[in-house]
């Protein structure tokens, strides 16, 4: 089995597929090439985009992630603003600074080529890197795909056969399950939740320890993210001058009187929402969750449904595993990635997984959990991914706090059935896979349909 800790990751915006995925595409290159012996030859690195990536590459910070990964920086782990003055220094000098004390002449806007006439035919994240000799020989030859939500992927790994439609896991644990199906046997056998069930998986991989403080350390990048989101003013990256509108909103809430509570439920899971994808779109740290597009919707849902109560950091993890488990199903059975499945795929699991971990903590049944992730996806089917400018800001910003509202009602519907929906979540998860290989390409993040061609970038 994956583990929840593969679905939820820290790094950097805009893009888990555009940036995260690169940069860790190009340090698996370069690690390579150390390892291997050959990075002492080395005199040129070319790198080419392909498919989506060249597509909506530059608005999605791709270069910048090639360079972040070449200089051998680690998403998890790089200051964004150190990260940033290392990819300038890069475009200043024209030269990669290698492990070997040696500096590399490189210049992103020749050596990083964006193959719009390439469409990948195993996945449309393509990315190929090469690397030269003095003499212009080919020392490195590799072609790689992001996958969606960070992962990434080898062309020779993707060539391999795929039994029954399910993504190969070689983890072993006391509960696998590739269905929601199998998920719900195991809780009602057991006569466990699922969030114990995922728990007892994790337990095989690793001590409790270390997963429950890795959740917690999820935890508090979500909520660090949406501090600063809510905190920090101005206009975002890119031609299309989106000015960042969480603050405002923020102050709004501050001086309303009680008396509007109720009437603002909508504005909190708004705000908080649009908070962390205003920090993505600005470059900041995130977690994918399951993706960077979508990454506001679970943090809005535990902000404002678990950080303020007395238990909160065990509601919290309850729900991350909760959540996480929904996301494996979608990881293992479909995909997580907008270039694949459209946005559907992005802020629709997200939803589907924010629904599941909110009917948990409100004590559904591992049933109840299920029809809420259901319902989460259910009407989110055939979400487009369409960014204008391909930028992750129009519609990407306001989708996630639609889709955090969506999740809450889901969980809230959930809870009023006793019995599994007409429409179960393996159902669900299979329409979302079908929709997304019958839909056109032009609507799964290539900016070539639907608003990012209706709307003058300016």
């Amino acid at each position: 089995m994956l583990s929840v800790l593969d679905i939820f990751r820290v790094g950097i915006g805009p893009s888990s597929s555009h940036t995260v995925g690169p940069i860790r595409i190009a340090g698996r290159f370069m690690s390579g090439l150390e390892t291997g012996g050959h990075l002492g030859a080395v005199q040129r690195i070319e790198v080419e985009l392909q498919g989506s990536l060249a597509l909506t590459g530059e608005g999605h910070a791709t270069p910048k992630a090639v360079i972040l990964g070449l200089l051998g920086l680690e998403p998890e782990t790089l200051d964004p603003e150190a990260a940033d003055r290392a990819v300038a220094e890069v475009r200043a000098s024209k030269h990669l600074p290698l492990k070997d004390g040696r500096s590399l002449a490189f210049d992103p806007q020749s050596d990083i080529r964006f193959a719009y006439e390439i469409l990948p035919d195993l996945h449309p994240n393509g990315m190929r890197l090469r690397a030269f000799s003095e003499g212009g020989e080919v020392i490195a030859d590799e072609t790689w795909y992001s996958t969606g939500g960070g992962f990434i992927a080898s062309r020779r790994q993707l060539e391999k056969p795929v039994t029954g439609d399910i993504v190969p896991a070689g983890r072993a644990v006391p509960h696998p399950f590739t269905s929601a199906a199998e998920l719900l046997a195991t809780c009602e056998a057991q006569g466990i939740s699922i969030d114990a069930v995922i728990l007892a998986n994790e337990d095989a991989m690793r001590p409790r320890a270390e997963t429950e403080a890795s959740l917690d350390r999820i935890a508090g990048v979500m909520m660090a993210c949406i501090d600063r989101g809510l905190a920090r003013t101005g206009t975002l990256p890119g031609d299309l001058k989106v000015r960042r509108r969480a603050p405002e909103i923020w102050q709004r809430l501050q001086t309303a009187p009680p008396s509007n509570e109720r009437e603002q439920l909508f504005d909190w899971l708004n705000v908080y929402a649009m908070a962390v994808n205003e920090e993505n779109a600005a470059g900041g740290q995130v977690v994918t969750a399951p993706t960077n597009g979508a990454a506001g919707i679970i943090p809005a849902v535990i902000r404002h449904y678990c950080a303020d109560t007395a238990d909160a950091p065990a509601r919290i993890r309850r729900f991350l595993l909760t959540a996480g488990g929904i996301g494996l199903l979608y990881k293992q059975r479909a995909s997580i990635s907008g270039a694949e499945m459209g946005c559907q795929g992005e802020v629709g699991v997200a939803c589907s997984m924010a629904a599941g971990g909110l009917a948990a903590i409100w004590g559904g049944t591992p049933q109840q959990v299920a029809n809420a992730a259901e319902i989460g996806m259910e009407h989110n089917l055939g979400l487009t991914c369409d960014p204008v400018g391909g930028l992750v800001q129009i519609p990407c910003i306001e989708r996630n706090a639609i889709g955090a509202v969506k999740a809450a009602n889901a969980a809230r519907l959930a809870l009023h059935s006793l019995e599994q929906t007409k429409v179960s979540l393996d159902q669900v998860i299979e329409t979302m896979r079908q929709t997304g290989l019958d839909m056109s390409t032009k609507y799964k993040e290539t900016s070539q349909g639907g608003l990012a061609v209706n709307v003058i970038e300016c």
